[in-house]
């Protein structure tokens, strides 16, 4: 039973934690600037290429900071490359899904659809709380969502001005 805790313990501190760390700030950091591009441009290709750039920018952002934060030895957080990397990618993808919308030529299309898929990433970052930090999930959504909520606010209230 203590070797199956170990193990619990060494996934949640190696890969969960690097991984939620990533998502979290991927889906909520990436919303102003892509959302101040929209609204401040009316133009969705801008604002591909802008929450494209936030993304990247993100995500190797995120991957330097967390794997040059801790060497792993003293914490037991794993080796420093591999959080980095899982951070790092995470951070991309939690930025880049609901980037992708902007595809779209129809800028209406793909705020409904961007908006759409902040929800979901939010309900999963929500559940992944819920899931591996046992926290409450109605409490975990009221979290997640006040903190996208805020940071979509300022990409909104930015981009009209």
């Amino acid at each position: 039973m203590t070797e199956h805790l170990d193990q619990d313990a060494h996934f949640l501190r190696r890969i969960v934690q690097p991984a939620l760390l990533g998502l979290m700030d991927g889906s909520v950091s990436t919303l102003a600037p892509l959302f101040a591009a929209a609204f401040a441009t009316r133009n969705p290709h801008v604002a591909f290429l802008i929450g494209t750039a936030a993304s990247t920018g993100a995500g190797i952002s995120m991957a330097f900071a967390e794997g040059l934060s801790d060497d792993g030895v003293l914490t037991g957080r794993g080796h420093p490359f591999l959080r980095g990397s899982i951070t790092g990618i995470m951070t991309f993808l939690g930025g880049i899904f609901h980037t992708l919308p902007f595809l779209l030529h129809n800028l209406n299309h793909a705020l409904y659809l961007a908006y759409f898929i902040v929800g979901i990433e939010l309900m999963i970052i929500a559940f992944i709380r819920y899931r591996y930090m046992k926290m409450k999930f109605f409490l975990s959504v009221i979290q997640v969502v006040f903190g996208g909520a805020l940071v979509f606010l300022a990409g909104y209230l930015i981009g009209q001005g």
